[in-house]
């Protein structure tokens, strides 16, 4: 119907078709042991009267549901204010999720019988999935993967709960005397914020150190624990910190922590990451010569909402593929799909929500802004390069210094193959260590 609801339908053996009591906004998850496994994005009443919440699991019977939609359905999982289901498979006889904690991956084992719960033995503090299943047992793939844990793969027997580690990739970067913690900022209308810090176990808190914060915050996207070769290699080892923002917008907490900044609330997103970026600061993690930000595509947005909101904060942004005329994002290429998370410029009063923080339109003279690294594809087919092309000329026909670089190649990675991609990635950090590390001094 739009770019979250949708209807389902079931294909009746005779040819005909029986539209599903489903909620617009929600997704068949499994079948497994007769139970048809579904999530509701959306607080919803059941045909049966039943009530749910955005972010439930919920089961029926499904033969007894095909033959009556009045048929009551099971509650599996109810996540709490900080949990969020990430992932959902079926073995033959089980069901298995993939539960983010406060940002922190878990897997376990449901069985619809009682639908009680068991917790795989996995490492902590990381990411996980819920890969391929069988059919013929109960045998299925999860990953685990964190800040300075390489990919890995494991074997895991649902059955039984025996885990098997079947492959690991290996160490791209130096991890040895590196740490992570996890702190919470408090945004602009009280909510915490949670943020991961990637950085040596010696860091100093005296803000000398060059800080990296990156973000996007949107789409219900979740940024979990992953490992990067890249930031490991050209950031981490070379004394830099490594920040991450779980701000709303993205899946992180579920539904609800994306819609919190839909539409009319896209700003709360922009406050949150501005309030992690001073939590650093007051922390003593770092101090404005010395942090930076990145992000891309909706993260782009972000971070022009940053450069134009609180430019005062940062020495450096990395703008990636942006967003950034937001007044005219819905005419350009595949932004039309989009309305459903910004609102639409067309409608006076969304008009007014988003005006008010776009950041083509907020560009002013006689600003404290850094010197910002613009880039894009002639052929991003997603997000249209003249929104990075307009910001870059903007910034100019201001007075600010602007470094801007378009690969005529690679669609919305702005690299098409792995060298154009390490040229990009080159550019990006050698821009970072001049502004946050050789002359953390210079605006």
């Amino acid at each position: 119907i739009n770019f979250y609801e949708s209807e389902t339908w079931r294909l009746n053996a005779d040819g005909t078709t029986t539209k599903l009591e489903l909620p617009l906004k929600s997704s068949i998850n499994a079948l497994v042991a007769g139970q048809l496994v579904v999530t509701t994005d959306q607080d919803w009443t059941a045909p049966s009267g039943q009530q749910f919440k955005t972010g439930d699991v919920i089961a029926w019977d499904l033969q007894a549901w095909l033959a009556d939609p009045k048929a009551p359905a099971r509650l599996v999982i109810r996540p709490g204010e900080r949990e969020a289901v990430e992932g959902i498979n079926a073995t033959r006889n089980k069901l298995v999720v993939a539960l983010y904690e406060n940002v922190r991956g878990s897997v376990y084992v449901y069985n619809p019988a009682d639908w009680s719960r068991t917790r795989l033995d996995l490492p902590q503090n990381v990411s996980v999935g819920v890969g391929s299943a069988s059919e013929q047992d109960d045998k299925i793939f999860v990953s685990v993967t964190g800040y300075l844990n390489p990919s890995s793969l494991y074997l895991a027997d649902a059955a039984t709960g025996a885990v098997d580690l079947t492959k690991a990739l290996p160490d791209k970067f130096d991890a040895s005397g590196m740490r992570v913690d996890q702190f919470e900022a408090r945004s602009t209308d009280g909510t915490m914020i949670p943020y991961f810090v990637v950085h040596k176990d010696a860091m100093a808190m005296d803000g000398s150190n060059p800080t990296l914060l990156y973000g996007y915050g949107g789409f219900q996207s979740s940024l979990l624990p992953g490992y990067s070769p890249t930031v490991g290699k050209l950031w981490l080892e070379r004394g830099g910190v490594y920040v991450i923002a779980n701000t709303r917008g993205g899946g992180e907490f579920g539904p609800k922590w994306h819609q919190a900044a839909q539409q009319e609330n896209r700003q709360r997103a922009h406050e949150d990451f501005q309030a992690v970026a001073q939590d650093l600061i007051t922390r003593g993690i770092t101090s404005q010569p010395h942090l930076g930000v990145m992000g891309g595509s909706q993260g782009g947005l972000f971070m022009g909402a940053m450069l134009t909101q609180r430019p005062d904060l940062i020495n450096a942004a990395v703008i990636q593929v942006p967003l950034f005329d937001m007044l005219r994002f819905h005419k350009l290429l595949a932004g039309a799909s989009w309305i459903g998370e910004y609102g639409d410029p067309d409608i006076p009063e969304q008009r007014a929500w988003i005006e008010q923080y776009s950041p083509y339109q907020k560009l002013a003279a006689g600003q404290p802004y850094p010197e910002v690294f613009i880039h894009t594809s002639t052929k991003d087919d997603r997000v249209h390069p003249g929104h990075a092309r307009k910001a870059a000329a903007r910034m100019e026909a201001l007075g600010y210094p602007v470094l801007f670089y378009e690969n005529t190649d690679g669609g919305h990675a702005a690299g098409a193959n792995l060298r154009e991609t390490a040229r990009r990635i080159a550019l990006e950090y050698t821009y970072l260590t001049r502004r946050l590390m050789d002359q953390p001094a210079q605006r």
